[in-house]
This record gives structure tokens, sequence and C-alpha cells, in this order.
């Protein structure tokens, strides 16, 4: 079966690119074909994960192993497209180059048969010129995460250290 993904840049211009590949290949032949896609040199570091229908990040799917023998992950030459997305699981986030943060939504929109004389990848179609830097994004921490909420952040007197309930030689 051939997949049929919408690759979505992450930014405020609309930057999108229709690629067609084989449901079988793994997803390092997707990151390939997403980065020659998009201009890129394919040199940097990237991953997948599992998204759900808000976007959100779940399990990475990583380039390389770089847990050094702890938790391992799963890596791209090892994982079939077909073995994350399917029909009722379609989305996946692709960040690629960890220093810039070039951020991909990727969407399954069609399945289709294999048609003859095609090579695979395919790209299908191409809106959009891609910025000559990532797009900023901007991170922020929702009421729940971390210590404590943000209501007691906001009134802590950032100036005033002394009613912090140090001990003078803690360490």
């Amino acid at each position: 079966m051939i997949y049929r993904f919408r690759v979505i840049l992450d930014a405020k211009e609309d930057v999108f690119r229709d690629i067609e590949i084989n449901s079988e290949d793994t997803l390092e032949e997707f990151h390939n074909a997403i980065t020659q896609a998009f201009g890129f040199e394919g040199n940097e570091m990237a991953s997948f994960y599992v998204s759900n229908e808000q976007w959100e990040q779940g399990e990475e799917i990583a380039l390389f192993d770089m847990s050094e023998g702890m938790d391992s992950i799963r890596i791209m030459n090892e994982t079939s497209i077909d073995d994350v997305t399917y029909r009722e699981q379609p989305r996946l986030l692709y960040v690629y180059d960890f220093l810039s943060m070039w951020t991909f939504m990727v969407e399954l929109a069609d399945i289709a048969e294999e048609a003859p004389g095609q090579i695979y990848p395919n790209l299908m179609f191409s809106h959009g010129e891609i910025p000559d830097e990532a797009p900023e994004k901007e991170f922020k921490a929702e009421k729940g995460d971390g210590d404590g909420d943000e209501e007691d952040f906001d009134e802590f007197d950032h100036e005033n250290y002394d009613d912090l309930d140090f001990e003078e030689n803690w360490n």
C-alpha cells in the first residue's frame, strides 16, 4: 500500500509537502524523503513522535539510539511506517535538527494502491518556501505542570531573596 502524507512546517506561513511512500518503508526512508522535499541536507539528528488529535507528543522514534543502554528507544531504521501510522492513528510529529528545532506535523491523508512504474517515495505537491531559519517556538507552562502553579510564580518577589528560608550554609 502507498501512504500519502501531508507534512506541514509548524510556522505562520503555509509551508507543506505532500509525499507518497510505501507503507512498509522505514521511518528512516520517510525521514530522508522529508529532508529532501524541504531542501535540508539531512545530516542533523531527527525524531518522529507518535501524536494524537491534539498534536501532543507521544512515543519517540529516533534516528539513532542515544540512550547509552538506559531505556532503549525505537529507532527509525527498525520501524516501518505502517507500524506507527495507520487510518486510526494518522498523526506524527517530526523534529529535524534539535538545535534549530524544525518542527513538522505529519498526517496520513490517504491510502492508495501502488501505481505501476511510479518510483516511491514521490513528492506529489510542494507549497510555500521554507524560511531561512526555523520558526521560533513559544513554550508556556500550564497550571499543574512542575512543582508550583503560575499564580505562585507570579506572586514571587524576584527582587527580594531574604524570605526564601535557606539556611545560611545550606550547601
